[in-house]
């Protein structure tokens, strides 16, 4: 059985479609492609059924990785699908855990850049949504920044398991 990550923003269209995006690549670079799978939702359901952010496609492609995506909103119920849920923030951390139909489920819930020793002190990666181009640059190098060490705790999770 896969061990299965999800990814969560706000409306699915900026930062957690970079992060799935971007662990994706990891993964199968790592050849733990069919040992994890990676997905990607949002705490609202604002932009259900609609592709991602266009400045998220180009920031992604420009950078060579996927941007194929359509996204949707985190049901309570899936839970029981993923092994890690990676919230984007701090907001989306508290709003997964006030989710978490059990106490278990809540422990599964992690920040992203808690995987990124050299981040700073802020924990959040910031919602580019509203700003420029840049910020959707930045979103991308701390995404980056954040996959090795969570791809080397997943790796210790997945130790074992075959495709």
């Amino acid at each position: 059985m896969a061990y299965r990550v999800c990814f969560v923003c706000t409306g699915n269209i900026c930062r957690s479609p970079m992060a799935e995006s971007v662990f994706r690549a990891r993964v199968e670079e790592a050849g733990l492609d069919g040992v994890v799978e990676v997905e990607s939702a949002g705490t609202d359901g604002w932009h259900e059924g609609e592709g991602a952010d266009p400045r998220t496609v180009a920031v992604l492609e420009e950078n060579g990785y996927a941007a194929d995506h359509t996204a949707r909103r985190f049901h309570p119920s899936w839970f029981t699908l993923f092994d890690l849920v990676i919230a984007l923030d701090a907001g989306h951390l508290r709003t997964l855990r006030r989710l978490a139909p059990t106490a278990r489920d809540a422990d599964k819930v992690r920040l992203l850049r808690s995987y990124d020793p050299g981040a700073d002190a802020d924990p959040d990666v910031p919602d580019p949504y509203y700003g420029e181009a840049d910020g959707f640059s930045a979103c991308l190098e701390m995404v980056e920044a954040a996959s090795a060490g969570l791809l080397s705790s997943v790796r210790e999770q997945t130790e074992g398991r075959a495709a």
